[in-house]
């Protein structure tokens, strides 16, 4: 199924393991890889998706991607903010938002404290890097 996974189990392993700062992700937030493929007509860059499931008033700390992520929400309702494309805003299921290049992922959350959601995040970046960095607190 999956080639490779590209850093996409770091993404895992962060969003499980806290390493001595307050997790990345809430209890009951589960990220899940699902498929990584290189890009034969864009050498060195790789397209990769990611499953992410919030529980109900689930959401992570404020992050960096590599590369630029697309994200379509399957379920319920995310909140999100980022730096490069303005204030919070609420997205239901079948709605999609974009996270350019170096920007900061501000507000990552399901906006509903009783429903769960999730989003599948669609991430094109370098070959072998990292895709989530979350910021320390």
């Amino acid at each position: 199924m999956t080639r490779s996974i590209h850093g996409i189990a770091a993404i895992a392993l962060l969003a499980l393991v806290a390493g001595g700062t307050p997790a990345a992700h809430a209890e009951g937030d589960k990220v899940t890889p699902v498929r990584s493929e290189k890009l034969p007509n864009v050498p060195g860059k790789s397209v990769t998706t990611v499953l992410v499931n919030y529980a109900p008033g689930g959401k992570s700390v404020s992050h960096h991607h590599a590369g630029s992520v697309m994200a379509y929400v399957l379920t319920g309702q995310i909140r999100s903010e980022n730096s490069a494309t303005g204030p919070a805003k609420v997205y239901k299921a079948g709605e999609a938002f974009f996270e350019p290049p170096g920007s900061a992922h501000l507000v990552s959350e399901n906006a509903s404290a009783t429903e769960p959601a999730s989003l599948l995040a669609i991430f094109v970046a370098d070959d072998g890097a990292q895709l989530t960095t979350f910021e320390k607190k």
